[in-house]
């Protein structure tokens, strides 16, 4: 049993691997990069081509996210905003997706990234 519990824990800390590193919004209006911060993920903005509309270099988002292979689940809390959100990532070598919902699944974003370096 504690070998499946290792080889699990194992599994989620490479996937996790998996996404760290900078990566460009779809719509080309931010780049984040993401990396560990404590026991979780933090996605901090690094770029902003419009701060008018509430984002700000520096902000960040912590994911709790658990999972393997090529997908994630979890929580977000944005600290800025106070918001916590579901969490559901999707990833390759090049590109994410990332669906965020609040309200219990009432209102839902879904954001595609292009990988820019590891």
């Amino acid at each position: 049993m504690l070998i499946c519990a290792a080889a699990s824990v194992a599994a989620a800390s490479e996937a996790r691997d998996g996404i760290i590193g900078d990566w460009a919004r779809g719509d080309g209006a931010a780049r984040v990069r993401i990396a560990p911060c404590g026991g979780a993920l933090c996605a901090i903005n690094t770029w902003i081509k419009d701060p008018s509309g509430g984002e700000h270099v520096g902000d960040r988002l912590v994911m709790k996210v658990t999972g393997g292979g090529s997908s994630m689940s979890g929580t977000a809390y944005d600290p800025q905003r106070k918001l916590s959100y579901s969490l559901q990532i999707d990833y390759g070598a090049q590109s994410m997706q990332t669906r965020g919902c609040v309200l219990a699944g009432i209102v839902c974003k879904t954001v595609g990234w292009t990988r820019v370096s590891r």
